[in-house]
């Protein structure tokens, strides 16, 4: 595929959202009511205060699945969307979160829900079920006090997000460009004596300054606080010779997850001998992983093949084999046959998934960890490693 060039985001908007509506319509649901951010912007196409709009129920839409997309959004912002072809109508917002509607709660949810049950008895063909990937406990009571069957709306966005047109393929990779430059240019900058704040404080100016958006997490960390995994980011002092292990999910340029994981020796010091040896043990677990990476392969018959950790490592394995990836983290997640009990489930490898695969080497309570990840499209070729950004291969 040809990377370069401009990327046309009406195709992928209008992609995304014929995706939403099939899949709607196998689900045999009436419509979707979306609050989640990401699906609304997946959805939609629109983005407004994503990180607030996460743990505020202030803007929402209605897609039918046979008829128009309704945007609810907060007034003062509705400019922000007037001009996108995915969207019908943009109506005032209403809220029964108790912050904004107080003792009022129920009194506004039932407002609210009066005018989502007006929509779905326009638009819905007499069907009833409504698909809602989010809902607080006022407004699911009022909603079913009106006689409408819910359902959960995450089942059809995770599937349709699953699955990216070439176009989406395109403008995946060229976000992660912006990330691998990021990177690079900490690296560039990163001498003995910065603190990991310091790191990633460099990591997040230089995304920001190439149209990135925001970080989901702050797990840059050095030294013994690279294991266990899943410490964030502190003031500590990085030393020569320490190692440094990273995950940058960064939501960089059009909303993508730019999620990629390295691990590098900090200052002019060559990698010590356990340090490659936990390197070399990550890399051949990434790329075994990769290589496995095939349309049509079963998601548990994938996780039975899969690198077998050695012993030392297996208790301090990371949360997952690997997981989906576009707007955020999606389906499928893949989980490691010994967490099967966790919530394993089956599904299909398809043709245009992209799916990162996860590394984490680091002994239960060893010194030091290496994470290593990588984001792959799997095409009916095999899997293409999405990221440019080298692994260490002089670490060997």
């Amino acid at each position: 595929m040809n990377f370069a060039g401009e990327i046309d985001e009406a195709a992928v908007r209008g992609h995304r959202q014929a995706r939403v509506r099939r899949l709607m319509q196998e689900a045999d649901v009436a419509a979707v009511l979306l609050f989640d951010p990401i699906n609304l912007r997946y959805a939609t196409g629109t983005r407004n205060m994503q990180v607030w709009s996460m743990h505020n129920f202030c803007r929402y839409a209605l897609l039918a699945a046979d008829g128009p997309t309704i945007l609810f959004e907060v007034m003062p912002a509705a400019h922000l969307a007037r001009d996108l072809e995915t969207v019908d109508e943009i109506r005032p917002s209403l809220s029964a979160d108790y912050m904004v509607a107080g003792p009022r709660s129920d009194e506004m949810a039932a407002r609210w829900a009066g005018e989502i049950a007006d929509l779905i008895a326009t638009h819905g063909g007499g069907n009833r079920r409504l698909a809602v990937d989010r809902l607080d406990v006022p407004t699911a009571l009022a909603l079913q006090a009106l006689g409408l069957e819910l359902v959960d709306a995450k089942s059809v966005l995770e599937r349709a997000r699953a699955i990216k047109s070439l176009e989406e393929v395109r403008a995946f990779k060229r976000s992660l460009e912006t990330c691998e430059a990021s990177v690079a240019a900490m690296r560039a900058a990163l001498v003995p004596g910065l603190r990991e704040s310091d790191a990633l404080a460099i990591l997040l100016k230089e995304s920001l300054a190439r149209g990135g958006e925001y970080p989901e997490t702050r797990l840059l960390t050095s030294g013994p606080r690279t294991n266990p995994w899943f410490q964030e980011t502190s003031d500590r002092v990085m030393r020569e010779g320490d190692l440094l292990s990273f995950d940058t999910d960064l939501i960089g340029p059009m909303g993508f997850y730019n999620d990629i994981s390295r691990s590098w020796v900090i200052g002019e010091t060559r990698p010590s001998d356990a340090q490659r040896h936990l390197y070399a043990t990550a890399r051949k677990q990434l790329e075994t992983n990769i290589a496995l990476l095939h349309p049509g392969v079963h998601f548990l018959e994938y996780a039975e093949q899969t690198f077998v950790l050695p012993e030392p490592y297996l208790a301090n394995r990371y949360a997952d084999v690997g997981h989906g990836c576009g707007l955020g983290v999606e389906y499928p997640f893949l989980w490691y046959p010994e967490d099967a009990e966790a919530g394993a489930y089956d599904g299909i490898f398809e043709e245009n998934m992209i799916v990162c695969i996860e590394s984490y080497v680091g002994a239960q309570g060893g010194h030091e960890g290496v994470k290593l990840e990588q984001p792959v499209w799997i095409t009916a070729a095999g899997p293409v490693v999405l990221s440019d950004h080298p692994l260490e291969d002089d670490y060997a």
